[in-house]
Order: structure tokens, then sequence, then C-alpha cells
């Protein structure tokens, strides 16, 4: 046996060896977990096939979801994240044991600080093998603490029939409480076992709680008699939109809206703050406040404190809607607290306030002041901000339509203070929660596949898309055709402008660029640069009617001097 075979057969001893315990006429939990997923709906399942995983994939060839393989677990985790911001509903992994887990950490601490659904299922050595130590392949201590702060919750499936018992726990926190990833991992030889002791149920989806009528009678006493009240909404309310602009109209209370929020109320709506909460002219309407109802919001640092100043602050009494109990009493602790789905609430709470009078807002207060404090904003941006405005400008110009995933960098940044966005889960990115790198390609594949029929722009900076750059090969594989607006400005721009701030001389941050353009090219995709935004109006509707990836370079510099302001 030469080195190639003695590897091959090391890899695959325990595989082989469970193999053995199956009658080949048997379905395989693997099999099983296959069809229970299609039970659910699940359309598409992300992940790159490995020794420990191929028997979750003897069902899944011949099964109507769609498999798309990342080129590394990291874009496997992102493409899910993308997709589950899309449509709501989870986004499906299937991850390789040890280094497949360990490489989609950090998407599902992404998707674990931004409230996103996500199913992560995973190998795990034999259960004769957990925890022994011996130097098993791909083996951790305990694969499953290591993610037990991940997610919702980590599971390790110990006996083939709890298979369906514990994807029902999944699915329950997807749909009817604060969704975040779930991790299931199963054994080598569960995997393989004989599937006829997992008893067929219908699907049971569970209704989202429904709030204290007692918490809700207090609530509409304070909007009621709020003569400037206010709202802050988050992604927790994406749902609720029609309630929460229902609400919103009839108090005339302004709405600030968090990142993952943006299009509950539509640009143009004469109540919308935007999402300037970190802004000072922002913060000191919200402290004039008298009552403020938040929805669906941690009121956390990276929608509220993005300066990183502590000063942000709520005056007046505050009334809370979350699903989440405990973030109910985190950061901000509230007057009226109200346990519940956003939807569900708002609808009821709205019903109440039509059941009694509403005092008037104050004379200085509703639209008026909404006007004058966007105003006042837009005159404190500086020349940089203006031009990456006129850039997103010009994307939304060119595809009215468009979806929006971007990365962590400076024109997202800009995006998050002054883009409105015309519906919800039409701009997402990974600024906010956890902040990391390369998320923007990958979750923008993810988010065609969730909406195939609507041009999906990735927005990302040149150090964030080499995070990631081989996902362009995931996409012309998958036939997704992604449009990859890259901010170049030969480097880490924001950290070395962070850098310079505090005195520090920049180290690490002028990295070496490559030839993106030609690069493109050589994964299959177009490519193009620009310098202004007729030249990027061309290329975006050039790029939108392609069946392939397309690369448009907007080197900052040069959008700077065409773009000034």
């Amino acid at each position: 046996m030469n080195l190639r075979e003695s590897i091959k057969h090391f890899d695959e001893r325990n595989v082989r060896a469970a193999n053995r315990q199956v009658a080949p006429c048997h379905r395989t939990c693997g099999e099983a977990l296959v069809t229970l997923l299609e039970e659910y709906g699940v359309q598409y399942v992300f992940g790159i096939p490995g020794v420990h995983t191929v028997e979750l994939y003897r069902g899944l060839a011949s099964s109507p979801i769609r498999h798309v393989t990342p080129r590394h677990e990291q874009g496997a985790g992102f493409m899910a994240d993308g997709y589950a911001r899309v449509t709501g509903k989870p986004g499906v992994c299937f991850i390789i044991t040890g280094p497949g887990m360990t490489n989609i950490a950090t998407a599902m601490a992404q998707a674990y600080a931004d409230s996103i659904p996500m199913l992560v299922i995973s190998s795990v050595n034999a259960r004769r093998d957990l925890g022994s130590g011996d130097g098993r392949l791909h083996e951790l201590p305990s694969q499953r603490e290591v993610f037990n702060g991940l997610a919702a919750f980590s599971h390790t499936l110990l006996d083939a029939a709890e298979l369906p018992q514990v994807l029902a726990r999944a699915f329950a926190v997807f749909e009817s409480a604060r969704p975040r990833p779930v991790h299931i991992e199963i054994p080598l030889d569960v995997i393989v076992a004989p599937a006829n002791v997992i008893k067929a149920a219908p699907v049971v989806r569970p209704a989202r709680p429904t709030a204290h009528p007692a918490a809700l009678a207090s609530a509409a006493e304070l909007l009621a008699e709020a003569r400037r009240p206010l709202i802050l909404a988050g992604g927790g309310a994406a749902r609720a939109a029609v309630e929460l602009r229902e609400i919103a109209e009839r108090l005339q209370a302004p709405v600030a809206l968090t990142t993952n929020a943006k299009g509950l109320l539509p640009c143009g709506q004469p109540l919308l703050i935007g999402s300037t909460q970190s802004l000072p002219q922002t913060r000191a309407m919200i402290r004039e406040a008298d009552v403020v109802l938040a929805v669906g919001t941690e009121l956390g640092e990276t929608d509220y404190d993005v300066v990183f100043d502590g000063g942000f602050a709520i005056a007046g009494q505050l009334i809370r809607i979350d699903i989440d109990a405990q973030q109910l009493m985190r950061n901000v602790h509230p007057d009226v607290a109200i346990v519940g789905d956003s939807r569900e609430a708002l609808s009821a709470l709205s019903t109440r306030l039509h059941e009694r009078p509403v005092r008037p807002p104050s004379s200085d207060w509703g639209a008026a002041r909404v006007t004058a404090v966007r105003d006042a904003i837009m005159a404190s941006c500086d020349a940089a901000m203006r031009s990456q405005k006129r850039l997103i400008d010009t994307i939304v110009g060119a595809l009215p339509d468009v979806i929006i995933a971007g990365d962590s960098t400076s024109p997202v940044y800009a995006g998050n203070f002054l883009y409105d966005a015309p519906t919800p889960r039409s701009w997402f990115n990974s600024s906010t929660g956890y902040g990391t790198l390369g998320y923007g390609l990958p979750a923008a594949i993810g988010a065609k596949l969730a909406a195939c029929g609507r041009p999906v722009v990735c927005l990302i900076g040149d150090g964030g898309l080499q995070f990631t750059l081989p996902e362009l090969a995931s996409a012309v594989e998958a036939r997704v055709p992604v449009i990859v607006l890259l901010w170049n400005n030969f480097g880490y721009g924001e950290i070395r402008k962070y850098m310079a701030e505090r005195d520090i001389s920049p180290v690490g941050v002028d990295i070496y660029t490559p030839d993106f353009a030609a690069l493109a090219r050589a994964f299959g995709c177009e490519a193009a640069s620009v310098d202004g935004p007729q030249a990027l109006d061309l290329e975006l509707r050039r790029a939108v009617s392609r069946e392939v990836p397309t690369v448009i370079e907007v080197r900052e510099a040069d959008w700077f001097a065409r773009v000034p302001s």
C-alpha cells in the first residue's frame, strides 16, 4: 500500500466500519435527514462534501434540494446567512467534523449577533470515540461545547430516532423564538444507522408568543398621552412593516430604524428619521421624546453608538417589545416590557390605540421635526460621505429593485447612515453585530439564490474581498449572476484612518492589492472599471442582463475626484 492509499484508508476507516452495520436496503439516518428537511421546505444546502459527511449526501443526490458548494466553509455560512436575511427562513449547511466547523465559526457568530436563522448540520466522530483523545481524524475534545456559545443550542444526536424531535426544536427556534443558529452534530455511526426507527410525523409549527394584555394596556396608555412619542425599530420587527407604519402615523411619531430594519418605513415617508441614532442630531431628538417605543431592537452599540462615545440615551419613558424576554432587560431598562412577536404585539397595540382618544403631538414634533433633523444631518456630512451616498444612489437608480449585501467598508458605513431602503430585507451587511470582513460576496450569493428575479449587488472593499475572493468560482459554478461592486482604496483604508486619528503610525494596513479585473475574468466572471456615476450606471445595466457574475471596480481616489460631494 502506497502513502496515498494509506491516507485514504485512514480517512475512511470509521465510515467503512459504520457502513458494515447497515444492510444496503435500509434507508439511513442521513437519507432520512434530507427527507425531513424537504418537509420543512428547505430549498438549498450549502456545504463542502468530505469523508465524514458523504453519507449525508446519499439522500441529497435524488432530492429536489439544491446543493451549492462554496470554496470555504465560512463561505457556506455567509451564503446561508444572506439567504436567510432575504427570505426570513433558515439557511442550511452541511459541514464536516473539526476543521469544517471551526471554519464556519465566524459565520455562525455573525448570524448569532444579528439574530439570523441558520441550521448547521455537521458530522462528528463515532459515539464510541467521542472525547477519547485518541487523535482521530478531525477530532476536537468536545465539538459541541465549542459551538454551544455560537448557537441557540448545539445538540449531539446519539440516537437516530431523536432526529425528528431535534429538527422540530430547531425550527421552533427559527419560527417562534429569537432566531439564531442551531448546530446539530451527528456521529459517523449514527449517520448510517437504519432509519426505520424514525417515525414520520407531520411538521408542527408552534405559534409565536403573544403579548400580555396588561402590558399592552400600559403601553397604549403611555403612547396615547405622549406629546413627543418616538419609535426605535430593529431587525426583530422585519415582519411588521404594515403595523409599524400604522402606529407611527396614528401617533405622528418619528421613526429611527437600525441597519437590519431599513425599509420598514419606505424612503420618503415623512416620519422616517433614518438610521442615524449615533449622530448628535438624532440623539438630541431621542432625548426629547417623552415616550419611546422600541420594537425588536437590542438597543446595542453597533446601531446606537458606532462612534463609541457612550452618548446615546433615552430620557423619556421606554416601552420595549421583543420576542426575547432577557433582551428586554439589557442595555436600557424599560418602563413597560412586552414579550411577544413584534407583528402580533404591534397589531394588538394599534387596535387599542384606535379604541381610545390619542393626544395630539406637540406642534414642533412629527414630520416637520424629522425634516429639520434630516437636513441638519446632511449639512453636517463631509464630502466623502456625500460622495459615497452618490455611489449608492447610482446603484438604486440603475437597479430600483436591488438587494445590496455589504461588507465592512466605507461606502457601506455611509449607507448605514444615509441610505433609506425601499423595502425590508433589501439592505444588510456585516458592519453591525459581529462586524466581520469577507461577508459581502458569499452573502450576496445566498441572497441571489433567495431572490433570483431581483438584482443583487455585493458592496465590498478590496481588503474584505480578498477574504472570500474564491467564492467568485462558487457563483460561476452555481450560475448566480451577482454584481460585485468593489470599492478599492488599496488596503484597509478605514483602519488606516483610525490609526492616523490616534497618532499611530500605520502598520499592516497598506497591503498588496492584486489585479481584480484579471482575477475576476480568470474565475469566469465579467469585469469592468468605472470612475463616475455615468459609467457606473451603464455597467450596472449591462451586468444585470448577464448570466455570470460581474465585478465592477471603483477606485476610491478616482471616484472622489469625479464626484467630490
